[in-house]
């Protein structure tokens, strides 16, 4: 299998292009598909040899995309739809990774694929609107929800925690917002995984979530990131109304991974596993 992977040095792309094994790949940075010309990344999907392609690519700067919302929907919509159409023509099978804040994070119960969205800013609108265009393409295609991503790569939770734990004695941290954490390699091994499987089973197509578990606050998220890296760093809870950012997050982003695992046999995996992982590899990196 060859898999045409948009994206080289973000967080999941980086993973994938470490996880690839047998599988071919053929990696496209910004100095060859720009997402803000989609017309150039759709000459890309027009001109490969590959057998599927993984988007790894996207505007994730949640706060900025509140004053630039316009290229957070071309990098998050229209630069997708683009190659979703072109990949549609071949009958490439897409697999496109997005967010659960296409929801607007209200009650307690996981989401699931087919419930109401309503995103509550400009990032999970221009997110909703790439999950749009990727269907109306009309190809086989895997859209991929998933959350609170971390690994030991760019910037993320994990890396921020470790990095303040060293200099404060207490932290104040967010302890009403619970979701999934999902560290980018499972991210990585899950779109590997289902691109092949579409490639013989187009019928699979359709909208997926997957999370790591279980379930946790951003605080206890905090803790267990400090007693796993031996940091004595006390965490104190806050409620999101005394850390006012521009754009509103999610207070419930428990994702529902039923429909992953029973089509694709893909198990919800365990982000403690995942963060030691981490742990280790940021450690090797420091010696």
């Amino acid at each position: 299998m060859k898999i045409l992977l948009f994206g080289k040095t973000g967080q999941v792309a980086q993973e994938v292009q470490r996880g690839a094994g047998a599988t071919t790949l053929e990696v496209l940075g910004r100095d060859v598909a720009d997402f803000t010309d989609p017309a150039a990344c759709a000459a890309c999907v027009a001109a490969t040899d590959a057998d599927a392609i993984i988007n790894a690519v996207a505007y994730t700067a949640v706060d900025r995309a509140e004053e630039d919302e316009e290229t957070a929907t071309l990098v998050n919509a229209t630069a997708p739809g683009a190659i979703a159409r072109a990949a549609a023509a071949r009958g490439l099978p897409l697999v496109h990774i997005s967010t659960d804040y296409v929801f607007d994070g209200a009650g307690q119960a996981p989401f699931a694929p087919g419930d109401p969205v309503a995103p509550l800013g400009a990032y999970g609108r221009s997110k909703l609107a790439g999950e749009a265009a990727v269907r109306a393409a009309g190809g086989p295609h895997a859209i991929l929800r998933t959350s609170w991503v971390v690994s030991a790569h760019g910037g993320n939770f994990v890396k921020t925690m470790l990095r303040l734990g060293a200099e404060r004695d207490m932290l104040t941290i967010v302890a009403d917002q619970i979701g999934g954490p999902t560290c980018a390699a499972d991210i990585a091994e899950a779109c590997i995984a289902i691109a092949g499987q579409l490639i013989g089973a187009p019928s699979k197509s359709g909208t997926y979530h997957f999370s790591g578990a279980p379930d946790v606050s951003w605080a206890d998220f905090a803790r267990e990131i400090f007693a796993r890296a031996q940091i004595s760093c006390a965490v104190q809870d806050i409620p999101s109304t005394d850390y006012p950012t521009p754009a509103r997050r999610p207070m419930n982003s428990r994702l529902d991974n039923g429909a992953t695992m029973a089509n694709f046999g893909i198990l919800r995996p365990d982000w403690r596993a995942g963060l030691d992982d981490i742990l280790s590899e940021l450690e090797t990196q420091q010696s």
